[in-house]
């Protein structure tokens, strides 16, 4: 017993050093104390002296039948089911009238007891640590169980006179409240019920181990609100909940503007202040059952389970009101772009819900203010193909494409061909934003399909080719990577050389351009040629159809000159942009097998001047 006694003492040290935001030592620690002392009182109870206990009606019952239970406890994950499977154990075993829980409240400095009984009633009580002659607080401070042979102690008239125990429930060496059994046999069954109100003290430690850890796991450390993790685990099972009730949910998407700046020409501690007042102020003035999270490094997002649009706007525009009020020290007023969106009405799936509500945050950001207040803006409230719109959309795809994937994309080729009646500037506008949008999947190819579309455009005219040819070659080299919409971002983004399968899958994008987007738009398959072919070489060894020079079209060799040269000349992750010379040295020794060399010798006159 001594041993294990130091044992016990040196997992306490611990256990005291230990951070609480370690949920690994947390649970090793745990279950070590919970299998010492299963050991110690299973190896008590191997004493013959010790095998049965004795109810009510003088009936012996095996403890073995109750330790067998008890250990089945051991996945229950709330306290409030916790108590009533021992309650269900200890009456239907023992028929106790009744039993009654009391964990202690340090903020109170009470101990908190509620009581069931076998009607399962409940009865609630408060007991204060400075009552010292109380049974219970005796039990609490002194770590050792005490019998009564009457309850009036409780206050309760109705039990006042029956006989009870009153046991510690310790944890690691720690009392953490009281159990009380009626039981006028209780000082024959008393070692059943110390093993008991250890398995309870156990399990609840376990359980109280475990939300801590889920808490710290899901809480962000500077704004005290949900991580992102947290809040998009939120999200998930509020927008299951509407689903059921059929009810609407909005989603406010706030981002606290300047805050670069402020990070840049105040240092970061100052934009931290910033963005600690607005969680702050969202706390306290958001609604009894909204939940707030930092879903980014200066944005707060709020779920408003059964609101509406016009009700989410109502309550964003109270909270920028708060936040307008409050004055920073060489910052001033904060200020925040606002941005919302609802479930059902803008989207039924999260992931393109948060995306709305951050796209109608960025164009929140471009209307800026009027009188001083944000402008809330709703994913209802604008266009899809306004400039602002397709610029924030492009944004949001650059910033988050990693937690979307490809169905979102896919959504903005089918709303690009769905518009036939379009105008060709207004093709060439929504182009440039699907090629942003596309070059934004891969940071180091950012403004990629702009610069081959200006630099096709210049060789185009230097061979002095027609007006409406050389806009088409230029619609066409914004549009020359559309199909890597369809590729991997594992395949997209690897850094080192591509294997075979790789390969296979990446010389798809020209055939998935073609095929996917352009085909099902009558005004862009004219493009169809150069977006398919600008991989083709002269030697006939390009893909995706190995033609020749002869077979080549003229707009596709011109888009294949303009990609490769701007690919030389730009920051790969695996080396540095080249200079134009050594870019242009690299054209001439392709001229005639990979590129055509008339078209070659014209763009090296012209390259120079087109800047990098």
């Amino acid at each position: 017993m001594k041993k294990e006694k130091n044992i016990a003492d040196k997992i306490t040290n611990l256990s005291e050093k230990a951070p609480v935001t370690s949920p690994i030592f947390q649970e090793k620690l745990v279950s070590k104390v919970n299998a010492l002392t299963f050991n110690n009182y299973t190896n008590s109870l191997s004493n013959p002296q010790n095998k049965n206990f004795t109810n009510e009606k003088g009936l012996t019952l095996n403890q073995k039948t109750v330790i067998d239970e008890l250990v089945k406890l051991a996945e229950t994950s709330s306290l409030s089911e916790l108590y009533s499977k021992i309650f269900a154990i200890i009456t239907q075993n023992i028929e106790s009238r009744f039993i009654a829980v009391g964990f202690f409240k340090e903020k109170s400095n009470c101990i908190n007891l509620k009581l069931k009984d076998k009607y399962s009633n409940f009865y609630s009580t408060k007991i204060f640590l400075k009552e010292f002659d109380n049974p219970i607080i005796q039990v609490f401070n002194s770590h050792k169980p005490i019998f009564k042979d009457n309850v009036s102690f409780l206050n309760l008239a109705y039990f006042k006179d029956n006989a009870a125990v009153i046991l510690p429930l310790i944890s690691i060496g720690k009392c953490i409240g009281v159990m009380i059994i009626e039981d006028k046999y209780a000082r024959q069954n008393i070692t059943l019920y110390n093993l008991i109100a250890n398995f309870a003290a156990l399990y609840t430690h376990n359980i109280d181990l475990q939300e801590k850890s889920e808490g710290f796991i899901n809480t962000d450390n500077l704004t005290l609100l949900y991580n992102h993790r947290g809040f998009q685990e939120i999200l998930s099972n509020e927008i299951s909940r509407a689903k059921t009730k059929k009810q609407k949910l909005s989603v406010v998407m706030m981002d606290v503007c300047n805050i670069t700046k402020i990070n840049r020409e105040l240092g970061h501690a100052k934009g931290d202040e910033v963005i600690k007042l607005v969680a702050e102020k969202v706390r306290q003035n958001m609604r009894e059952g909204d939940i707030a999270g930092r879903y980014g490094g200066d944005e707060i997002a709020i779920i408003l389970p059964n609101t509406s649009i016009e009700q989410a706007k109502y309550v964003a525009e109270y909270l920028t009101y708060s936040l307008s009020c409050c004055f920073i020290d060489d910052v001033g007023p904060v200020k925040v772009s606002v941005g919302i969106a609802t479930y059902p009405d803008c989207s039924e799936d999260k992931e393109k819900l948060l995306i709305l509500a951050e796209q109608a945050m960025y164009i929140s950001q471009a209307r800026g203010y009027k009188d001083g207040m944000s402008a809330i803006i709703s994913s209802a409230d604008f266009n899809f193909w306004d400039d602002a719109a397709l610029k924030s959309y492009a944004e949001v795809i650059g910033k988050r494409h990693a937690q979307l994937g490809i169905n979102f994309e896919e959504e903005l080729i089918s709303k690009f061909n769905a518009d036939h009646a379009i105008s060709g500037t207004r093709i060439s506008e929504i182009a440039t934003s699907l090629a942003g949008a596309i070059d934004a999947k891969d940071p180091y190819t950012k403004g990629h399909s702009t610069s081959v579309s200006k630099f096709s455009e210049a060789l185009a005219r230097a061979i002095n080719l027609p007006e409406e040819e050389v806009e088409r070659i230029k619609l066409g080299a914004l549009l020359h990577d559309v199909g890597k919409i369809g590729i991997p971002e594992n395949v997209l983004k690897k850094e080192g050389p591509l294997s075979d399968e790789e390969w296979m899958i990446m010389k798809q994008h020209p055939t998935i351009g073609a095929e996917k987007v352009l085909m099902p738009n009558p005004s862009l398959r004219d493009l169809i040629p150069i977006v398919k072919y600008h991989h083709e070489r002269i030697d006939g060894k390009g893909y995706p159809e190995g033609l020749s020079n002869g077979d080549i079209p003229l707009a596709a060799k011109i888009v294949a000159i303009a990609d490769t040269y701007h690919a030389l000349i730009s920051d790969r992750p695996y080396r540095r942009g080249m200079n134009i010379e050594k870019a242009i040295s690299i054209l001439e020794e392709g001229a005639g097998t990979q590129w055509d060399e008339d078209l070659i010798r014209t763009f090296i006159q012209i390259a120079p001047s087109l800047g990098i």
